[in-house]
């Protein structure tokens, strides 16, 4: 049985995600953060994050996971590619 609660579990999934994608092509990296869990987290999920990083309770977020975190609230999908700041 995990002793990690439920937050720390969505940052750690948040976390897994922006590793996979440091090792894609510069420039729309945290787009694709932002795609993935706009395809793939449940709005619950997305929300409790949300309220977690207003919170700042999500300070063990990666900088790539709260920057795809951010394009997804700020724009509600992923943004057109090259808009990650370099």
């Amino acid at each position: 049985m995990s002793s990690r609660t439920t937050d720390e579990k969505l940052v750690y999934m948040a976390n897994q995600i922006a590793t996979f994608f440091e090792s894609q092509a510069e420039g729309t990296r945290a787009e694709r953060v932002a795609e993935h869990l706009r395809s793939f987290w449940e709005p619950r999920m997305r929300d409790r994050l949300f309220e977690m990083m207003d919170a700042g309770q999500a300070e063990d977020l990666k900088p790539l996971a709260r920057k795809g975190a951010e394009i997804w609230r700020a724009h509600g999908q992923a943004v057109p590619a090259h808009s990650e700041e370099e």
